[in-house]
């Protein structure tokens, strides 16, 4: 049941000032009205608007609109609120839309209700009024203040919330758009842009998110010009000029309750090409292949990424370079395989992979003469070289593989 202002006040000051009153106050509405019309308009400027005749109609409308409610009340207490409590909502309404706070309305309330007191004090010896009784109004007038603010400010948060839900549509259509492929027309991307309230930068990357836990997780509080959709099937965003000074040190903590992987830099009409790397990185984090827990960034894991985009490949290739070791016991096979990865990293420098495998240098020159009995020739082949890297990395970072110290 919709309930008014009225029935939303327990308290009825209006009701303890003597209803004869009313039609005292009643021939003074016009010119009281004009007056507080002035003032209002000269105290506030972002009122002012000879050339905007609909809004000058809706301030007339509002000063009235209250003076006649207020005398009404006066008159009879319980006579209904919703008319003038419609135009303080449409008043809110557009104060929202005008980017304004409600502080403005507070003054000009503040202001009208002044001009009206300073009438009734000049007038109160003319016409008897007893101080009592302008103790009575006083109360009743800030009583009928606070009702019409509260109508106002209904007015206005409606606004915002319709605002902001248009808004957010509205994004969430601009990040479908440049995901798009093939890439959408710049002018449709500029247009809707606009309406987002989005700047289109130069240079995007996408990201694309895994929840961490199964208990329900907040939705991060991004930057404002961070385009997000975190309750679509694939929860993404579009991260303007990703490689600006502290742009990832601004996203990581707030994507803590997420696996994040951010795709490469790119063109703006390149977004779904960043998003297609992104895509690649995230499974590769869940298992472990990746480190899953900071921002996963495309860029550094380039060759990891290439070389796990067809694994059943890849495998095929290792069946065919990785064969001289079959006849190895599968614990040294696994040293002799990191080793080799290592000398391959390293361009077969025997200190530097010693320092990365945690051994002694002589121990990895023992392991790299085994290597060249089982390969021959062919360990020093470039092509062959290259294969042998992209075959053990796939091999020794697949979790299925056992894990054996050095």
């Amino acid at each position: 049941m919709t309930t008014t202002l009225g029935e939303r006040s327990p308290l009825k000051p209006w009701a303890g000032v003597p209803s004869e009153l009313s039609d005292v106050f009643r021939p003074h509405l016009d010119a009281l009205a004009e007056e507080m019309i002035e003032e209002i308009l000269a105290g506030i400027p972002e009122y002012s608007r000879p050339q905007d005749e609909e809004y000058a109609r809706l301030v007339r409308l509002a000063v009235e609109g209250a003076l006649r409610q207020f005398v009404d009340l006066i008159m009879d207490p319980e006579s209904s609120w919703e008319p003038v409590a419609a135009v303080y909502r449409e008043i809110g309404w557009a104060e929202a839309h005008e980017g304004r706070s409600l502080d403005i309305l507070q003054t000009s309330l503040r202001l009208g209700a002044r001009v009206a007191w300073r009438r009734l004090a000049a007038e109160s010896e003319r016409y008897n009024i007893s101080r009592g009784t302008l103790a009575s109004i006083a109360e009743a007038i800030f009583a009928f203040l606070d009702e019409i603010a509260r109508a106002a400010t209904e007015g206005y948060t409606k606004a915002r919330e319709q605002e902001a839900g248009e808004l957010e549509h509205r994004r969430r259509r601009l990040l479908d758009l440049l995901l798009a492929e093939p890439p959408a027309a710049p002018q449709a991307v500029a247009d809707l842009a606009r309406l987002a309230q989005w700047r289109v930068p130069r240079e995007v990357a996408a990201v694309v998110l895994y929840e961490r836990r199964q208990q329900p997780f907040s939705r991060p509080r991004l930057p404002p010009d961070v385009l997000a959709d975190v309750n679509r099937r694939e929860p993404c965003l579009l991260v303007p000029d990703p490689d600006g000074p502290g742009r990832g040190r601004v996203l990581e903590p707030l994507l803590r309750d997420w696996v994040a992987a951010l795709g490469p830099t790119v063109r703006v009409e390149d977004a779904a090409r960043s998003l297609r790397w992104a895509r690649e990185a995230l499974p590769l984090a869940r298992r472990g292949i990746l480190p899953a827990d900071r921002l996963i960034r495309c860029a550094d894991h380039m060759p990891a990424l290439v070389m796990f985009k067809d694994e059943e490949l890849v495998r095929t290739v290792a069946e065919l370079r990785l064969a001289p070791l079959n006849g190895v016991r599968p614990r040294h096979r696994e040293r002799l395989m990191r080793t080799l990865l290592a000398c391959l990293q390293s361009g077969f420098n025997a200190t530097e992979v010693a320092g990365r495998l945690h051994v002694h240098p002589q121990t990895v020159r023992y392991r790299l003469h085994q290597l060249e009995e089982l390969f021959g020739a062919g360990l020093y082949d470039p092509e062959a070289r290259l294969e042998l890297e992209m075959v053990l990395t796939v091999h020794l970072t697949a979790p299925a593989t056992s894990q054996s110290s050095d």
